[in-house]
């Protein structure tokens, strides 16, 4: 799960189990679980609080006390899960792409005819990828371009994009040449040449629907005006 519902590291030290019976009332037992609640939800504030900041002024230009401010945490408490700067941007990148593949999942289990829930992941895709391209920059000044996380990522999302557009096309809603790794880099680029007209907030969703039609079967060859 995302940020919503991620499960934040365990407190340091503590390997008792999360399934571990509470003891009385305020023995240790309690109070090493209530660490534990305390500490996730404050890992997911974190994340959340660093996503919401590198959408809005990028990830480079976002400062770690803003983030902790944003979560309602003091800057210490955001040290003790992330250490560095990197270290969040990596949770961050995590977390964003998790919730695409939980999103395909959700997707792929629903009752939505396969084509509109391909048409919903790529919304999602489209929403990850507006913060993808400052968070992906910071990841590089570090990892570069052939770093496992940046590779375990980008595969987890094309998997999750094969799943959607092969059912898709298994009842006749995509055509059969349609490839998920062109769509992802379609919706990126979607991406990019709209935050240059930032004063046209539907082009996204006009861009979109574009590739959407260019989803569909097409006919065979000369049929169209065959049948004028």
């Amino acid at each position: 799960m995302s940020t919503t519902g991620v499960p934040g590291p365990a407190v340091a030290g503590d390997a008792r189990p999360m399934s571990e019976p509470e003891g009385p009332k305020g023995g240790p037992q309690a109070s090493g679980k209530l660490q534990r609640a305390d500490a996730q939800r404050n890992y997911a504030r974190l994340l959340s609080a660093a996503m919401a900041a590198f959408t809005e002024h990028g990830a480079d230009d976002t400062s770690l006390e803003e983030i902790a401010r944003r979560a309602g945490v003091g800057i210490g408490t955001l040290y003790r899960h992330f250490p560095t700067r990197q270290a969040l941007l990596e949770a961050v990148y995590r977390d964003q792409v998790e919730a695409l593949r939980a999103r395909a999942d959700e997707l792929t289990g629903s009752d939505d005819a396969p084509g509109a829930a391909l048409a919903a992941w790529l919304r999602a895709l489209m929403t990850f990828s507006s913060t993808k391209q400052s968070l992906t920059s910071a990841l590089l000044a570090t990892f570069g371009k052939e770093s496992d996380l940046l590779s375990s990522c980008s595969k987890v999302i094309c998997d999750a994009a094969d799943i959607l557009v092969r059912r898709a096309q298994q009842v006749g809603e995509v055509r059969e040449d349609a490839d998920a790794r062109d769509l992802i880099r379609l919706v990126h680029a979607v991406n990019i040449a709209t935050q240059r007209a930032p004063t046209d907030p539907g082009q996204s969703e006009r861009l979109l629907g574009l590739i959407l039609d260019g989803l569909r079967p097409q006919p065979p060859a000369g049929m169209g005006s065959a049948g004028r």
